[in-house]
Parts: C-alpha cells; sequence; structure tokens
C-alpha cells in the first residue's frame, strides 16, 4: 500500500450494512489527467458499474492529491536490445552476428532502393491517370486570374501528377513563355506546395497495424500538411491585397545581369533510372504542351515511344497571310497577301524508339495508368514494411540510444534553439541532393513512427525540404534566356519566398509552432480512428480543393455566399475549442463543453461504430475491445475518518 496523504475526503458512501468497508475503493477524479486521444476522454468520463460492498469515495480537488502520470505516446520508445552482448559471444556467434547485420544493412540499402523506386512508379501512374488533366487545368489562362481557383488547381494538379515538381516545372514554363503572367502564376505554385505532401501522408499509412507508431508516423507526416495549409491560409490573402511576393521577387530579378546557363542536374534520378527506365518512361513534354495550349498534344500518349531523335535546321519555302505595305498610283495601301520565303526551320527526325515493359503493349495510358498504380502501392506497402522490420531489428540498445541522441540532439545551454535551424539545413540540402521533397519527407515518415525521430524534429526536416524544392523551379527557369529567364526565375523566387515567409512566421517563436499540435491533434484521432486517415486524405486532397474549385469556377458570388459563412463558422468553431481548453472561465456555462450538442457533432464514434460495422468483413477495420479500456488513476486519500476504530488508511484507486 502506499503511504497516505494528509487530506482527507469530503464525504464517502457506505455499504447496504451501514458500515463502512475497508475493501480498495473505486474512486474518479473531477478533473482526470489531460487525455491524449479523443476515444480515451470519453471512456474516461464514463462512470462505471461500482461492485458490490465497494465504498465510492468522493474526492475534493482542494484537497491535495497525487497521480500516475500516464506514459506520453508522443515519447520516443526505448528500443530495448534483446541480443546477447559481444563480449558473451565465441567466434562462431561473432561471425553470425557480422553476417547477420551485413546481410541487414545490404536488404536495407536495396529496400530503400526499391521503395525509391515505387515513389517513381506512383507519380508515373498519377501522370498517366491525371497528367492531361492537369495539363488543361494550366491552359485556361482566363480561370487562372483568380487567386483561389489557381491555388485549387495548383492542389490538384500536384496531387495528379505526384509531384510538386513537375507542376512547379509547368508553371515556370508557362509564365517563360508568356503564356501566364508572374502574379496569377503565384496562388499555383502556392498550391503547388500543398500537393506535395499527399505523398508521405499515403506512405505513413503502411504503419497502421501498429497504434503507437501510426500515431507518430501519420502525425510526423502531417505536420508538412499542416504548415503549407497554415502559410497559404496567411499569406494568400496578404500577397492579393499587397502583391509583396511579385514586386520582392522583381525587385531582385532586376538587380542582377543574368546569363543563361545550363542547369540541368540529376542526383538521386541517376541511380534510379537504369531500373523504372525498364518498365515505364513518360514523355513529360506532352504534359508542358497541352498547358502551353498545344490541342495536337492533347492526343497524344504520354508514353514515350522515341527516346533517339535527331534535331536540325532545314531551309524550306514557307507560305504565310503578311500585312505587305505597296505603292499603287502614289498612294500606300496595306493589304494582307500570301507572301513565300525561305526560313529557317527546325525538324526532329525520329532515331531510335524506346525499348521497355510497356512499350507497345497496346493498351492505353489509362489501362497502364491503373496497373502501375496497383503495382506501386503494392511495392510501396511491401518495401515500407520491410524498412520497418530492419529498423526495428537494427535500432536496439547502444545503437538506438546513439542514433536517436544524434538526429534529436540539442546544442549546449542558450544555444539549443540552434539545432532546429540546423536541421532546417539538413533537410534543404537532402531534399537538393535527392530532387524531390516528396522523397525525402516519404523516407522520413516511417522513422518518425518507429521512434527514431521526433516529430518536433521532423517538423524544421519538413521546412528545409521546402526549401529544397524550390531548386526545381530555379533550374527549370535557368533553362531559358533573355527575358524569359526573367519572368521564370521571378516565379521560382516567389516560390522560394513563400516558404521563408511561412518558416519566419510559424517557426522561431516556439508558441507559434502551431503545425506540431494539429499534427498531433491528427495523429491521436488517426490511431483511435483508423479510417480517419483515408477519410483526411481524400477530403484534404480531393474534395475540398475540388468544391473551392467549383465554387471560384462558378464565380467570386458563390464563393463569398457559400464559403463565407462555413470559414467563418469554422473560425468560431476553433476560438471557441481554444478557449474551453485555455481559458474556459471566459465562456458562458453552456459553451464550457460540446456536450449539449448530439454525439454525432462533437465526436467520432458514432460514425466510427456504422464504418465499422461496414467494414466488419476486413480483419484491419475491426475492432480491438483490447485497446478500449478505460484510464484509472491511482490517488493517495486519507479517509480515515470515515474509517471505524481499527482501520487503516488505504490507497483508493
Amino acid at each position: 500500500m502506499a503511504s497516505p496523504t494528509s487530506s482527507a475526503a469530503t464525504s464517502a458512501a457506505t455499504t447496504p450494512s451501514g458500515s463502512p468497508s475497508s475493501t480498495r475503493r473505486l474512486i474518479k477524479p473531477d478533473t482526470p489527467p489531460p487525455p491524449y486521444s479523443e476515444k480515451a476522454k470519453y471512456e474516461a468520463n464514463r462512470l462505471l458499474p461500482v461492485p458490490e460492498g465497494t465504498i465510492a469515495v468522493q474526492v475534493d480537488m482542494d484537497y491535495p492529491t497525487t497521480k500516475t502520470p500516464i506514459d506520453d505516446p508522443w515519447a520516443l520508445p526505448e528500443l530495448e536490445d534483446t541480443d546477447v552482448k559481444w563480449a558473451d559471444l565465441d567466434t562462431c556467434g561473432k561471425v553470425k552476428r557480422v553476417a547477420l547485420n551485413t546481410t541487414k544493412i545490404a536488404g536495407l540499402v536495396l529496400t530503400m532502393y526499391l521503395f525509391i523506386c515505387s515513389l517513381d512508379f506512383l507519380s508515373s501512374a498519377f501522370r498517366l491517370l491525371g497528367g492531361k488533366a492537369a495539363g488543361k487545368a494550366f491552359s485556361d489562362n482566363v480561370l487562372l486570374q483568380n487567386p483561389v481557383a489557381g491555388l485549387m488547381i495548383g492542389v490538384l494538379a500536384t496531387v495528379l501528377v505526384q509531384s510538386s515538381s513537375t507542376s512547379t516545372s509547368i508553371v515556370v514554363t508557362m509564365v517563360a513563355s508568356g503564356l501566364l503572367d508572374v502574379r496569377p502564376a503565384i496562388p499555383i505554385i502556392m498550391g503547388a506546395n500543398i500537393g506535395t505532401s499527399v505523398t508521405n501522408t499515403i506512405v505513413s499509412m503502411a504503419q497502421a497495424s501498429e497504434r503507437n507508431e501510426f500515431r507518430r508516423a501519420f502525425g510526423g507526416a502531417t505536420v508538412h500538411d499542416m504548415f503549407n495549409w497554415l502559410t497559404v491560409l496567411v499569406f494568400l490573402p496578404i500577397e492579393v491585397a499587397t502583391g509583396y511576393l511579385f514586386h520582392l521577387s522583381n525587385y531582385i530579378v532586376k538587380s542582377f545581369n543574368l546569363e543563361t546557363k545550363d542547369m540541368k542536374q540529376e542526383f538521386l534520378k541517376v541511380l534510379t533510372k537504369p531500373f523504372t527506365k525498364l518498365v515505364i518512361q513518360i514523355d513529360k513534354k506532352v504534359i508542358s504542351k497541352i498547358a502551353t495550349g498545344d490541342e495536337e498534344a492533347y492526343e497524344k500518349s504520354l508514353i514515350k515511344e522515341w527516346c533517339e531523335k535527331k534535331h536540325h535546321m532545314v531551309t524550306k519555302n514557307v507560305t504565310q497571310m503578311m500585312n505587305v505595305t505597296v505603292l499603287e498610283n502614289g498612294v500606300n495601301i496595306t493589304r494582307e497577301m500570301n507572301v513565300t520565303q525561305e526560313t529557317e526551320v527546325e525538324v526532329t527526325e525520329n532515331i531510335k524508339k524506346c525499348s521497355f515493359l510497356f512499350q507497345d503493349s497496346g493498351l492505353n495510358d489509362t489501362a497502364v495508368g491503373v496497373i502501375l498504380l496497383v503495382v506501386a502501392l503494392i511495392m510501396l506497402c511491401v518495401c515500407l514494411v520491410t524498412i520497418v522490420k530492419i529498423l526495428n531489428s537494427m535500432l536496439r540498445g547502444r545503437v538506438a540510444r546513439i542514433v536517436k541522441k544524434t538526429i534529436n540532439a540539442e546544442f549546449p545551454g542558450k544555444l539549443s534553439f540552434l539545432a532546429g535551424y540546423l536541421a532546417i539545413l539538413v533537410g534543404a540540402g537532402l531534399t537538393i541532393l535527392v530532387q524531390s521533397s516528396s522523397i525525402f519527407t516519404s523516407t522520413m515518415t516511417p522513422l518518425v513512427g518507429i521512434g527514431v525521430i521526433s516529430i518536433e524534429r521532423m517538423y524544421p526536416l519538413t521546412l528545409g525540404s521546402n526549401i529544397g524544392t524550390t531548386t526545381t523551379g530555379l533550374l527549370a527557369a535557368f533553362a531559358n534566356s533573355g527575358a524569359k529567364l526573367e519572368n521564370g526565375l521571378q516565379i521560382a523566387i516567389c516560390h522560394l519566398f513563400f516558404n521563408l515567409s511561412g518558416i519566419a512566421v510559424f517557426y522561431p517563436i516556439p508558441f507559434l509552432r502551431f503545425p506540431i499540435g494539429m499534427a498531433k491533434w491528427l495523429g491521436n484521432t488517426t490511431a483511435d480512428y483508423r479510417w480517419f486517415a483515408v477519410m483526411y486524405l481524400v477530403l484534404m486532397f480531393f474534395v475540398f480543393p475540388a468544391f473551392v474549385f467549383g465554387l471560384s469556377a462558378a464565380g467570386w458570388q458563390y464563393l463569398a455566399a457559400v464559403g463565407g459563412p462555413l470559414a467563418l463558422l469554422v473560425v468560431v468553431i476553433v476560438v471557441i475549442n481554444v478557449l474551453q481548453h485555455k481559458h474556459p472561465n471566459v465562456l458562458p456555462a453552456k459553451l464550457k463543453n460540446w456536450e449539449w450538442l448530439p454525439l454525432w457533432m462533437h465526436s467520432l464514434q458514432p460514425l466510427d461504430s456504422v464504418i465499422t460495422k461496414m467494414l466488419a468483413v476486413f480483419c484491419c477495420c475491426k475492432k480491438d475491445n483490447t485497446e478500449q479500456q478505460v484510464l484509472y488513476f491511482p490517488v493517495e486519500v486519507d479517509v480515515s475518518k470515515f474509517l471505524q476504530k481499527g482501520d487503516s488508511k488505504e490507497t483508493v484507486l
């Protein structure tokens, strides 16, 4: 028995016989410790039947009590080392240990390689399925003048092609060629920033089998989403009102004497291309041509046909309608006439056809896209599960402590804040190296899930990744010259400073690091309701952008009439929720909680019951009753005044 405190309970119930009992007592504190999940909150507040003969003691919270703290599910777990110590192994055991660890490292490298290839296949599949639609959306220049529509086109197009690099390069090319002005292109770039985070959100679902791993992985993935959405919510209105990104980037571009350079660089793709090009090769120029208004390109297949082409200039007689001024009867008269001139024309000669799995397969783009999507998802899941298993077996004991200590290390003393900024630089550098923020964040997500990287450290790594991915647009801009170079470079610089602006707001001051808290809330919710991850993915990256885009396309009146009240309602709910947790005393009694509303309006539990019943045939969707347990909080209470002589003080549960 734990030692009693000096506090006393204010009241006690008695047994039917009227005499107090000396058995262990069941109490429920008035204010339980903060729950870590919604389901735990409702379970903790549910009154349980009290066994017969048990005294229920009401604890006055004015008296000091002690509670056993609940383990923080976001704390990095201790990965125990169950292997025999090296010193206790004989020669044969040491050889086996070295061979096993070498095999694990080789397997990890191979699996990581296949994982990155699967992301490339996933991107190719989405391009085949939605690349033309994305290009067509970019070609609607009138609609793009609406900043909200442009933002949603950027989100949807990036989700469809599974690559912010592709969508950003298309926008830079359109701006450089004069088909799109810089200012309406800025919201599209912002939307591309949001759409690129869908990949690591998909990747996190591979860890759905283990509750806490899924909690951390989904939180680590969605911290990217939350930062991007919050940055857009803050800076899109500012940009529309003031044009600060446009003016800042214009000043920077005009300040330099720019020259054309061949800046096309590939790092990681040099390693993955030999394998991926044996399966599928995509002609990205088709999407760019559709975006620039080439109607003939829409009829072409995205599956590359010719891999080797020869470009040369030839002289041809070209006849075209021109305004010609002629002198008739002493008067200059301008007329439209057919004029034939010798002109240098670039001719493309096809030399060698491509050779890969889906070449000349007889299947159209959609059929190949569906097959490739299924294969990519299976490959992605298998690789992620394998990576997690290998890392779990390797990162134990001393190795785990070293790795976690290194990645999550802080600088000593007052310089501790610099560790986060170093992580931003590391994230930017690694993203530039692999030329893809999706690959970098998707690789980090499983590490967050197994507890090697904390979500607090994942956040600055993600911010650095956002900076690193802007180099793609810069490289695409440098492929142009003259005025084209200036325009393309200006929109690429807008992308860079948009991300830097978001970091300046949501990182330096710890209080403003809202994305971490929001991601933890999403992780907690997803840990309780696994289906919530799929619903979040569909709503945030497909339904919501499509809905807002539809309202924007209909006209600003419809967007204001429908979106305005909805946005106001969301703001009011968020403010009330914050006040409920931070300053409940300022709220009227009715608004201190949402219990007065129907359960389905403030809890996912009713929807969870419906979905679980609908999907009960799938084992992954069945409820695990062992995980729905009531939380008990041990409290030490002095109940001596309620006990008869001879009874002792007891710990009340």
